[in-house]
C-alpha cells in the first residue's frame, strides 16, 4: 500500500511541476509594458504538450482577462480573485509567499470542480498578477493513477484543511465504514492536500490463515493419536487411515480451491523443460490461454524477446542452486498479442541438497503503473523538450552558492558553452560576467534574494569567443518553509536589441539636429531671401515705369539698400554653413580669463558708455581646450547681448563665472537686463533671425551662430530668463 500511494505522489509532484513550467513559459509571452503577446498561440502549444491541464489563464492585478481554451471558459472572464471570498485567501498566500500555490478542489466559476495553480508574476519588482493553470479534478485524477488503484481492494480519499474554517474536507465520496487503522498516508505541500489509502478487507487472509494453523495442529494431534492407536490396535489402523486419506482429500480440494481463487497469477513450472503444469484462473486471466493450452507451452513462448536473456541468466543461478528465489519486472506477451508488465517473484520448491525439480512464480500485473511512469517520463521529455525550444537560457542555482544545478541546451547558441562545461564549475556565472557589470549584478541579485523578491535585470557576459552579450535575466526566487532555497529563471539575449536601441538614439539625435538645421535653412530661403527678391523685383518695375530722373534715383538707393540687405543674409548663411561643414577643427589649450578679458577690451567703449558693472570670478589658470576663433565668437556674442539688453531704469550687472559640472567647464553668463519670455520663445531662442526685443541693433543671428558654434565643439547651451529680471546662459565645454 505504502508503494502504490509513493507511486500516487511522485505522479502528483511530477505533474505539478510539469504545470510549473507551462505556467512560467505562459508568464514569458507579457512584454515590457506588461501587455500578453501572442497569447492564443502560445497557450495552444502549451496545452498540447501538456495533457495534464485543461486551460491556462492571465490574470493581471487579480482579475482574469486571457483564457485559452475561451468556449466554455467564458463565465471565468472578469473575475477579480483578490476579492473573491472563494480565492482572495489562496491567491494572497501566493503572493505573500511568492511561489506556484494549486487551489482547490474548488467550483470553478466557468462550472465543475477543478484546481487552480497560480504563479505570481512580478515585472520591474512590482506584483503584476498570476500566470495560472486549470485541472479539472476528474483529469488529475486520471494523471495521478488514482483511478488505476483495485477499487475491489482498495479506497483512496483526497482531502485539504480549508484554510478559513481550518476544518479537514474530503473530495471523494466517504465510506465511514472504512478503519484509519489500515490505512497509510501521503502529503503534497504545494496543495496542502492529503491523501489516504485504505485497505478494504484487512483481514481477508486471517480465515485462511486460521484455517490452515488450525488444520495443521489437528492433523499433528490426529498422527500422534494414529500412531498411539497403531501400536495399541493395528486392527483399527487401516480404518483410521482411510477417514484421515478422505480428510486429505477434501483439503486439497479447499487448497485448489483458494489457489484457483489468489488475487494474484500463480503458476508450477518444470524447473528442467521450462514447461506450465499448473496454472491459476487469475494467471490465464492476466495470459489469455485457458489452462490446457499453457499446459502445451513453456514459459519462453510467452515472455517478450527483449526480456529472455533476463529470465534465463535469473533462472540459470535457480538451477545451479546460487539462489533460491528471485524477483524481477518482464513483459508477458498475451494471446492476442498484447504485451502487459508484470512482477514476478520465483521460487525453489526444492532444498539445495535436493535434485531441481519445479519452481513457482507469482504474478501481479503492473502495466497500468508501468504505463504511469511511461506517462511521467514522456512528459519529463516534453518539458525537456518544451524548455529547449525557449528562445533564452532556462536555468537553476543553489540561492546561497550561486552553484548551478541546471542550464538548458540553449546556451550554446546563445553564448557558445556547453550545459557541461557551465555546470562544471562552480562559480561559472559570477566568473563570466563582464567585469563592468559584475559588482551591479551580483549585489542586485543578492539584495533582490534576501529581500525574497522575483526580479528581472540586464547584465553583459563573456561568450566563449570572447563576445560580449547582453542578457535579460527574468529570476524566480524559489523558498522552503519561510527559507530561500534555490533561484530560477530565464535568460534572454537581449544583445541587437541593445544595438538598435543605441543605433536608433543616434539616429534621433542626428535627424533631430539635421531637422532643426533644415527648418531654419527653409525660413531663410523662403522668408527672407524671397522678401529680398520679393523687393528687387517691385523696385525694378518702379524704376522702369519711373517717369523722372529723382525718382529713379531714389529707387536706386533703395535697391542699393535692400541688395546690402541680401548681401548681409547671404554672408550670415555662409557662417552658418561654414560652422555645420568644418569637421577638421583645430582646437588649442586656451586660458579662459585672457579671452575672457580680450572680449571685455574690445566692449569697453559700450560697457563704459551704458555704465555697465561687469563682475568676473573666472580664475586664471582655467584653461579649455578649445577653437579660438569660436571662444572669441561665443564670449563676444552672449556679453553684447548682455550689454545691448541691459535694463534703462536699473544699474545694469553682468557676471561672469565658472565651475565644474559632471566633468565638464561650465561658463555662466548672467545679467538683470530686460530678460526674455522663455514660455513663449523658448522653443525658438536659438533659432536663425528670431527677435524677442524691439532694439535696433536686435539681428536674431547672433545666438544661432553661437549655439551652432557651441554644438560643433561637442557642448551644448542653455538659458534661463523671466521678463524684466534678466537672463542667465551656461555654456557647457567638454
Amino acid at each position: 500500500m505504502y508503494k502504490t500511494l509513493e507511486t500516487i505522489r511522485q505522479n502528483i509532484d511530477q505533474s505539478l511541476k510539469n504545470n510549473y513550467t507551462t505556467a512560467l513559459s505562459l508568464a514569458l509571452t507579457i512584454n515590457d509594458k506588461g501587455v500578453p503577446e501572442n497569447f492564443d498561440e502560445i497557450a495552444k502549444q502549451l496545452l498540447a504538450s501538456n495533457n495534464g491541464i485543461n486551460a491556462v489563464q492571465l490574470v493581471p492585478n487579480g482579475i482574469i482577462s486571457h483564457i485559452y481554451p475561451l468556449k466554455g471558459n467564458e463565465a471565468a472572464i472578469g473575475l477579480n480573485i483578490l476579492t473573491s471570498e472563494k480565492h482572495q485567501f489562496e491567491a494572497s498566500q501566493s503572493i505573500k509567499n511568492s511561489k506556484m500555490y494549486f487551489a482547490g478542489p474548488l467550483e470553478l466559476k466557468q462550472g465543475g470542480l477543478g484546481i487552480v495553480g497560480r504563479m505570481p508574476v512580478h515585472k520591474d519588482n512590482k506584483f503584476w498578477g498570476f500566470s495560472a493553470v486549470v485541472i479539472h479534478l476528474n483529469t488529475f485524477l486520471h494523471n495521478s493513477g488514482i483511478n488505476s488503484i483495485d477499487s475491489s481492494k482498495y479506497y483512496f480519499q483526497l482531502s485539504k484543511v480549508n484554510p478559513i474554517t481550518q476544518k479537514e474536507l474530503f473530495f471523494l465520496p466517504v465510506n465511514k465504514n472504512l478503519s484509519k487503522n489500515s490505512s497509510v498516508t501521503s502529503v503534497i505541500p504545494d496543495g496542502d492536500w492529503k491523501l489516504y489509502l485504505t485497505d478494504k478487507k484487512p483481514h481477508e487472509f486471517y480465515p485462511f490463515l486460521f484455517t490452515l494453523g488450525f488444520f495443521g495442529i489437528l492433523l499433528a494431534a490426529l498422527f500422534a493419536f494414529v500412531t498411539t492407536r497403531f501400536l495399541k490396535k493395528p486392527a483399527e489402523l487401516e480404518d483410521l487411515l482411510e477417514k484421515q486419506a478422505d480428510k486429505l482429500l477434501k483439503n486439497e480440494i479447499k487448497f485448489k480451491s483458494i489457489f484457483d481463487q489468489a488475487a494474484v497469477g500463480i503458476t508450477y513450472l518444470d524447473s528442467i523443460t521450462g514447461q506450465f503444469s499448473e496454472v491459476n484462473k487469475k494467471f490465464c486471466d492476466l495470459i489469455g490461454y485457458s489452462s490446457e493450452e499453457l499446459k502445451l507451452l513453456d514459459v519462453k513462448a510467452i515472455t517478450h524477446p527483449d526480456d529472455i536473456e533476463k529470465s534465463l541468466n535469473f533462472l540459470k543461478k535457480l538451477y545451479q542452486k546460487e539462489i533460491q528465489e528471485y524477483a524481477m519486472e518482464k513483459r508477458y506477451i498475451t494471446k492476442s498479442g498484447e504485451i502487459i508488465w508484470v512482477n514476478i517473484t520465483v521460487s525453489a520448491l526444492w532444498k539445495k541438497e535436493e535434485p531441481t525439480s519445479k519452481h513457482v512464480i507469482i504474478v501481479e500485473d503492473i502495466t497500468k503503473r508501468k504505463n504511469a511512469d511511461q506517462i511521467v517520463l514522456d512528459s519529463q521529455q516534453r518539458i525537456e523538450s518544451l524548455i529547449n525550444t525557449v528562445d533564452g537560457i532556462v536555468w537553476e542555482c543553489d540561492a546561497n552558492t550561486l552553484e548551478f544545478t541546471f542550464v538548458s541546451k540553449k546556451v550554446e547558441n546563445i553564448l557558445g558553452y556547453t550545459a557541461k562545461e557551465w555546470m562544471s564549475t562552480p562559480t561559472f556565472w559570477t566568473d563570466h560576467i563582464y567585469n563592468k557589470d559584475k559588482n551591479f549584478a551580483l549585489q542586485f541579485c543578492a539584495e533582490q534574494t534576501s529581500k525574497k523578491l522575483n526580479h528581472d535585470f540586464e547584465y553583459r557576459m563573456i561568450a566563449k569567443d570572447g563576445s560580449i552579450v547582453w542578457l535579460r535575466d527574468i529570476v524566480n526566487v524559489i523558498t522552503e518553509n519561510g527559507e530561500v532555497k534555490s533561484l530560477r529563471g530565464i535568460m534572454i539575449d537581449v544583445t541587437k536589441n541593445k544595438e538598435t536601441e543605441a543605433d536608433l538614439n543616434n539616429s534621433f539625435n542626428l535627424v533631430s539636429e539635421q531637422n532643426k538645421r533644415l527648418l531654419n535653412f527653409s525660413y531663410i530661403v523662403s522668408h527672407n531671401l524671397r522678401s529680398h527678391t520679393s523687393n528687387i523685383t517691385s523696385i525694378v518695375d518702379l524704376i522702369t515705369n519711373s517717369d523722372s530722373e529723382e525718382e529713379k534715383e531714389e529707387m536706386i538707393e533703395l535697391l542699393k539698400s535692400v541688395s546690402d540687405s541680401l548681401n548681409e543674409t547671404m554672408l550670415n548663411l555662409n557662417e552658418v554653413v561654414n560652422i555645420q561643414t568644418n569637421v577638421g577643427l583645430t582646437t588649442e589649450n586656451l586660458n579662459l580669463k585672457q579671452y575672457i578679458d580680450n572680449t571685455l577690451a574690445i566692449l569697453s567703449n559700450q560697457i563704459e558708455l551704458k555704465g555697465i558693472q561687469v563682475i568676473s570670478s573666472v580664475e586664471s589658470d582655467i584653461e579649455v581646450n578649445y577653437n579660438p576663433a569660436y571662444l572669441e565668437s561665443i564670449l563676444y556674442n552672449l556679453i553684447s547681448n548682455a550689454i545691448r539688453y541691459s535694463h534703462q531704469e536699473r544699474h545694469p550687472i553682468i557676471h561672469i563665472d565658472t565651475y565644474k559640472e559632471a566633468k565638464k567647464t561650465v561658463l555662466k553668463v548672467s545679467d538683470n537686463g530686460i530678460g526674455i519670455d522663455l514660455k513663449r520663445n523658448g522653443h525658438k531662442i536659438f533659432g536663425m533671425y528670431k527677435k524677442f526685443s524691439t532694439h535696433k541693433d536686435s539681428k536674431g543671428i547672433g545666438l544661432f551662430i553661437t549655439k551652432n558654434q557651441i554644438d560643433a565643439m561637442g557642448g551644448n547651451i542653455t538659458v534661463e530668463s523671466e521678463p524684466n529680471l534678466g537672463t542667465t546662459f551656461k555654456v557647457y565645454i567638454s
